[in-house]
């Protein structure tokens, strides 16, 4: 793998980080393929129970390296964002789509295709000194990486189309009242916080959260009556699994259970 961007896995949680830090950890191709393949493998290891996608230095993502698509404009390509389908499309996939949980740890200023990122994880936490841009009618391109689909699901229709109409920088605090962070922390916290929560979604019952995040996905697309019949169908697996039956004997116990994912 590229050493744009680390992977560790620790406890059950595996920590990806953005690597450029003197670029702001700008997404140029090598970069693109290797968070791809990494988040793809992070969703197929059993190992793994939760995902800590954050940032090196003073930003989390800027998103498109800006100086090698300009290089690619002024050579004539005649597809010049197919990065979209090629890398942007399969990461924000790999995030929403595997069955355990994300964690945004939003260092710094998430902007284009890095907002993006964040924006489909599951839970953000957001340092004080971050902020978030879609950046996108800036440079008269629109919405990619999933954002025409998740910032209205975090925000609304309304207030999603305003920034992304009007891009502008939106402070944490500000992400924050909008529905945007889960948690905002002082900046020299972030680090620790965003692992302390991610891991405790990675010591939790890991089968549950996966039937969340389809739950809620299904949902988004479906009526009622079909939402409630996936509920039915997703409560009643997860109603047979070991981490319930454990629960619900700890707590008899007046226990702390112990989830193992099954």
């Amino acid at each position: 793998m590229a050493d744009t961007v680390l992977y560790d896995v620790t406890d059950g949680l595996a920590t990806v980080v953005l690597n450029r830090p003197d670029a702001m950890n700008a997404l140029d191709t090598a970069t693109k393929v290797a968070l791809r393949d990494i988040l793809r493998e992070a969703g197929a290891d059993p190992a793994v129970r939760a995902v800590l996608l954050t940032g090196a230095g003073r930003a989390f993502c800027v998103g498109q390296d800006l100086k090698e698509h300009v290089a690619t404009l002024r050579s004539g390509d005649d597809e010049p964002m197919r990065t979209v389908g090629e890398h942007y499309n399969p990461i924000v996939t790999a995030i929403t789509g595997m069955p355990k949980p994300v964690v945004a740890g939003v260092n710094g200023v998430a902007a284009g295709a890095g907002a993006g990122f964040a924006f489909a994880a599951d839970y953000r936490v957001v340092a004080d000194t971050a902020s978030f841009n879609t950046s996108f009618t800036g440079v008269a391109l629109t919405a990619d990486s999933g954002v025409s689909w998740t910032l209205p699901r975090l925000i609304g229709h309304g207030r999603a189309a305003d920034l992304l109409l009007f891009p502008r920088t939106v402070t944490a605090a500000e992400s924050y009242e909008l529905g945007i962070a889960g948690k905002v922390v002082p900046a020299a916290e972030l680090a620790a916080e965003a692992r302390s929560v991610a891991l405790r979604l990675a010591q939790g019952p890991t089968g549950a959260y996966a039937a969340v995040k389809r739950s809620l996905a299904f949902a988004a697309g479906h009526t009622l009556p079909e939402a409630l019949a996936e509920e039915d169908e997703l409560q009643s697996a997860a109603g047979r699994s070991q981490d319930h039956r454990a629960a619900v004997e700890a707590f008899l116990k007046k226990e702390q259970p112990r989830f193992t994912g099954r």
